[in-house]
């Protein structure tokens, strides 16, 4: 098998020789026709604001609804989300989730918007105050789907925080994706994952970075993935709770693996990654979603920008399946086993208010496409640092054996025995300890010059 891996190693590297920043352009405008290329570079802040007129109308859709279809006996979540739990979700929505507060909460810290590209880009920036000695380095902390940047507010504290151990403290930048809550859509088609990064990227320029630690679990490792692949000299280190690479060739060592496991990944693991034909059957079963929003998002959008019961089933649903799949088991979904109505209804809102889902479900459509297949940039390796956390509920787990023909300087994998997708939500705890565990490290790889493998 290590010959095997030798040969697959030398066809990633020829795979991956052209140069991935000629793929892409670097000032693509993606603002309204008509409108200007010349950016404003200021920076504005940027407060939430719940708009009194949508929240009537929103308490209204919420109370005048057809009558649900009952849901089979004893089907708990395994149809989707059981129409007996939808009415307490709406109830609350309307009469006991208090929209002063949490705009007040949401509005806890420092936020701004800038123009990149033609799009205004929405993003909190906390910096903490050091003394001397000790130094301030940027993170990027980029939120996927159907999540936003309230899944960080509870790890936010945590990783800004100063600590007389380290010689450094983290400023946290986290925007919101393109076409995500208060960012700016693009007005026509095209803006994928890889342009995306070009825009982040060009983002972290803006505010005077010019080279940078990223974090990312779904859309956003998928992007900074991009990100690490386009700038390598850029991003010096980049932490992901869903490590994934899609390099043809990571996906055939997985496969080969299923007629030698132990090959692959560490017995104590190997149930992650096999029975392959099992890992496969619930990935089907779940992921209905990702098939109908690559294909036709601007069609179920319609229907979730319509109607906050149907917005909130379809998200919430996600939300228990992705936190765990013994969820579906549960006639309530175990939405409020793991996290609050005010985090998962803030999360909502943020879709809701600014009638962001067709938008966000783009992204979608604009990357799980020929167009960038045959751009070759999942093939390509980086050498980027890359240290990665893999919950036990994760969607997918892939092992540093096939990681490693993308992320060459894999350098540590956290397994953890509980948690699932969300995980800055759900352990935010777990999750800043092990984003600055690995910012430690890579400070210590751009000291050194090299990164120890640790996997």
């Amino acid at each position: 098998m290590a010959s095997f891996q030798k040969v697959f190693a030398i066809f990633v590297i020829i795979s991956g020789s052209c140069y991935a920043e000629d793929l892409v352009s670097y000032d693509e405008w993606w603002g309204p026709e008509g409108s200007s290329p010349e950016n404003d570079t200021s920076i504005r802040p940027f407060t939430v604001q719940f708009d009194e007129n949508i929240i009537t109308d929103l308490k209204y859709r919420l109370n005048h609804h057809r009558n649900f279809t009952s849901p089979l006996n004893d089907s708990a979540f395994t149809y989707g989300f059981n129409s007996d739990s939808l009415q307490s979700w709406l109830t609350y929505w309307s009469d006991t989730y208090n929209f002063t507060e949490r705009e007040t909460y949401l509005n806890q810290f420092p936020q701004y918007k800038t123009n990149v590209q033609g799009l205004d880009i929405h993003f909190i920036r906390v910096t903490p105050e050091v003394p001397s000695g000790v130094e301030v380095v940027p993170l990027l902390l980029l939120h996927g789907w159907p999540g936003s940047v309230r899944e960080f507010f509870k790890a936010i504290p945590l990783l800004t925080a100063v600590d007389d151990d380290r010689d450094f403290a983290v400023e946290v930048i986290a925007p919101s994706l393109p076409g995500f809550g208060f960012s700016d859509p693009a007005t026509r088609p095209g803006l994928g994952s890889s342009e995306m990064a070009v825009i982040l990227r060009n983002f972290m320029f803006r505010l005077g970075y010019s080279k940078f630690y990223v974090q990312g679990g779904d859309w956003g490792a998928y992007i900074a993935t991009d990100m690490c692949t386009l700038f390598p000299q850029e991003v010096i280190g980049f932490h992901t709770n869903l490590a994934l690479s899609l390099s043809p060739v990571s996906l055939g060592v997985w496969a080969l693996g299923s007629i030698l496991p132990s090959a692959v990944v560490d017995s104590s693991v190997q149930d992650r990654m096999y029975p392959l034909l099992n890992i496969v059957e619930g990935l089907l079963r779940e992921l209905g979603y990702l098939h109908l929003q690559t294909t036709k998002p601007d069609t179920v959008g319609i229907a979730m920008s319509a109607s906050p019961a149907g917005l909130l089933a379809y998200i919430l649903q996600l939300f228990s399946m992705a936190t765990t799949r013994d969820n579906n088991n549960k006639a309530d979904g175990g939405l409020t086993d793991t996290f609050s109505r005010e985090e998962l209804l803030d999360n909502l809102m943020i879709y809701w208010m600014t009638n962001s889902f067709t938008t966000s479900a783009r992204l979608y459509s604009e990357t799980f496409n020929i167009r960038n297949v045959k751009m070759g940039i999942y093939a390509m390796p980086t050498s980027v640092p890359m240290w990665s956390v893999h919950a036990k509920n994760e969607l997918v787990y892939q092992s540093p054996t096939v990681l490693k023909f993308k992320f060459t300087n894999h350098i540590h994998a956290t397994i953890l025995d509980e948690f699932g997708h969300f995980l800055a939500l759900q352990a935010p705890g777990v999750f800043a300890e092990d984003v600055l565990k690995a910012i430690t490290a890579f400070r210590n790889c751009s000291i050194n010059n090299i990164c120890v493998h640790a996997s």
